[in-house]
């Protein structure tokens, strides 16, 4: 009974938020207010979850004292197996209510539901790098197509055997970043080179950076300071795209506010073959390169106060290695491991990326004492 009134007192001080929220997003005050009226709609759909949460919650403990107390005066043998069905049923909902109760009530990463940027790099290991860091692009494009979200690809420089040296790429969709922020890290990979003739296994690595995409009024930019170049972009398309000069390149001064000093950012875009389009998605770029940095400062003072972490954003850590002679798959965060390597390389990733989600929770659980 003590965690049923520690999970119903937690829910009841809610209630009148929740009824404030409702009347807040339909004040024309505030709907003028972008930035306001964004977070607030944030808040009513989470506080939403909860109040439909608490509905069933109280409603099955209530179904639980109705059932007792008609078995105890019910004589009928039929009706008394009915109510007992009726009263296990409810007592077997409970436990699940009460744990999904726990997890909407844990605060959010705030850009979760954000759409994402993500670059991969080839590190150590020279070609080969370059060709598994093609080889996870491939793997995360698969997924983002299981997922029914869209990708477009910002920039890319070429290996020299194939692959990338670098990608940039923006997703959007519902909870992109949420899912993704997990790919954060050094990816390792373990196999033997297409150009190694003695058959030996080499170790290269690449880098994934997952960041949330800024909204415009999350970042404020000068875009009188920023001095644009214009380049003749190359790739798909053939010769009509040589003739144009569509590629941008965007060079921004920014005082990065945690080093007081001052940084050029340089952002290219060669996405489209029109050109104030392109000009569009570097912005973007640029304000989620900013917005970045000041989310980073967010994940450090999470990691401060956590001795475990999962998703920290930290993308010197090696999180991941693919073990092409064993077929293997080893996430170093939680110690999953799995043989599963060419399902998981044609984008079969939601397995291990439920099991980090569940590591993070737990995790997140005990901090908050739930």
């Amino acid at each position: 009974m003590a965690e049923e009134n520690n999970i119903l007192s937690k829910l009841e001080g809610l209630v009148s938020r929740f009824e404030e929220v409702s009347t807040l997003i339909t004040d024309p005050n505030v709907i003028s207010d972008q930035k306001r009226y964004v977070k607030l709609t944030k808040e009513y759909k989470d506080l939403s979850k909860l109040m439909e949460a608490r509905k069933q919650y109280m409603g099955h403990l209530q179904n639980v004292a109705d059932a007792k107390e008609m078995l105890a005066a019910e004589d009928d043998p039929e009706t008394k197996e009915m109510l007992r069905e009726e009263l296990a049923a409810s007592e077997n909902a409970l436990p699940h209510l009460e744990e999904d109760i726990k997890l909407l009530l844990l605060p959010s990463d705030p850009e979760d539901d954000k759409n994402v940027i993500m670059e991969i790099r080839g590190g150590t290991g020279g070609d080969e790098a370059a060709l598994f860091a093609g080889d996870l692009f491939r793997m995360y494009s698969k997924y983002i197509e299981v997922k029914g979200w869209k990708m477009a690809v910002s920039s890319f420089t070429e290996g020299s055997s194939g692959g990338y040296k670098e990608i940039i790429f923006s997703v959007t969709g519902e909870g992109a970043y949420g899912i993704l922020k997990y790919e954060s890290g050094v990816h390792r990979v373990q196999r033997v080179p297409a150009t190694e003739t003695q058959g030996r296994v080499h170790t290269s690595a690449a880098t994934v950076a997952v960041l949330p995409e800024a909204e415009e009024f999350d970042v404020e930019i000068n875009e009188g300071a920023i001095k644009w170049d214009t380049f003749r972009s190359s790739g798909a398309g053939g010769q009509n795209v040589n003739k144009v000069e569509s590629g941008v390149r965007a060079r921004y001064m920014w005082r990065n506010p945690f080093t007081n000093e001052d940084e050029e950012i340089l952002v290219e875009c060669t996405e489209t073959r029109d050109q104030p389009k392109n000009k569009e998605r570097a912005l973007a770029r640029l304000r989620t390169f900013i917005y970045d940095k000041e989310h980073q400062k967010y994940l450090d003072d999470i990691s401060s106060r956590r001795k475990t972490m999962v998703s920290t954003g930290d993308r010197s850590a090696k999180i991941r290695t693919y073990n092409y002679p064993q077929g293997r798959i080893t996430d170093h965060r939680i110690g999953y491991t799995v043989y599963n390597l060419s399902a998981f390389m044609d984008g079969q990733i939601q397995d291990c990326i439920d099991h980090l989600i569940v590591a993070e929770n737990a995790e997140r659980m005990k901090e908050a004492e739930l």
